[in-house]
């Protein structure tokens, strides 16, 4: 039997000049099928491979502060199944890099998925929120989510910046999908006929409507944060503590339980104080273009 032509919704590809804040996605339905979240979480290993972007900015922003000696901390916050951390703690063991990851999420299936895998040197889960993390006081060279902001409304959003700056001594690298026609499209077209025993395309469809563009962000981003556009279609939102903060790293408490190490990551730009106890939505698992 053949396979019908694609179809990627036009009306929707039109009306991509609002954020359709209001959009679900199905793997956020508590009671979505289990069978096909599990799936879901097992193909963002395939798909984020391609579109999130993570291996270059390993190369560029992460590698390069990493030492064979000493360890560094990195928290992934929203880490649903876990792939991206997972990927992350792969690449600097093949370097021969000492580098400590610490995965959060708020969802029980995405961390009951992310702990039911085999477990690697370096890399722990926790079910948590980053507030949480904020209130131990805990400390990382490092903080990164993938697809995480497209979850989040206004109030949300400023609370995951604050956590941020709270929780990071060196660089915070929040990845996400840019809101475009072409990404619509593009998405539509290259997961049709595939992962069709899962939420992917649907859910990654969801995902690119409820997305911001580089201009909305930078119109609430506060001080001391900027956005970068890179390739397929993403934002990457940037901060860099402060060099006295950087500096003086070493003795906090990282949240996998270990001492954070002092940056090496340069920095110039001035961090600025928390104002607001952040607010995370539980569906904000972040770890690929359907899901955060």
């Amino acid at each position: 039997m053949g396979l019908s032509a694609p179809h990627v919704p036009a009306r929707r590809a039109r009306s991509l000049r609002a954020r359709a804040s209001d959009a679900v996605e199905i793997m956020d339905d508590p009671g979505c099928d289990p069978e096909r979240l599990a799936r879901t979480y097992a193909d963002f290993r395939i798909v984020n491979a391609f579109v999130s972007g993570w291996r270059g900015m390993y190369r560029r922003d992460i590698r390069p502060a990493l030492s064979r000696t000493r360890p560094r901390t990195l928290l992934d916050i929203g880490s649903g199944g876990g792939d991206v951390a997972r990927a992350l703690a792969r690449w600097a063991a093949r370097d021969g890099l000492q580098l400590r990851v610490t995965a959060i999420d708020p969802d029980a299936r995405a961390h009951a998925y992310a702990t039911a895998r085999p477990p690697l040197p370096g890399l722990s889960f926790r079910r948590a929120l980053s507030s949480e993390l904020v209130a131990e006081g805990a400390r990382f060279d490092f903080v990164v989510s993938n697809h995480v902001l497209h979850h989040l409304g206004a109030a949300e959003l400023g609370g995951l910046l604050v956590d941020s700056e709270r929780l990071c001594a060196g660089r915070v690298l929040h990845s996400d999908i840019e809101r475009s026609r072409s990404a619509y499209l593009g998405f539509g077209l290259a997961t049709w006929p595939f992962f069709r025993g899962s939420f992917i395309r649907a859910d990654g469809l969801t995902s690119i409507r409820r997305s911001f563009t580089a201009a909305e962000l930078r119109s609430v981003l506060p001080a001391g944060w900027r956005v970068t556009r890179e390739l397929p279609s993403r934002l990457v939102l940037r901060w860099e503590a402060p060099v006295s903060r950087s500096s003086g790293a070493s003795g906090s408490r990282a949240g996998s339980g270990s001492q954070s190490s002092s940056s090496t990551v340069p920095v110039e730009i001035d961090g600025r104080a928390g104002q607001t106890r952040p607010e995370r939505s539980s569906s904000a698992t972040g770890s690929g273009p359907a899901h955060a």
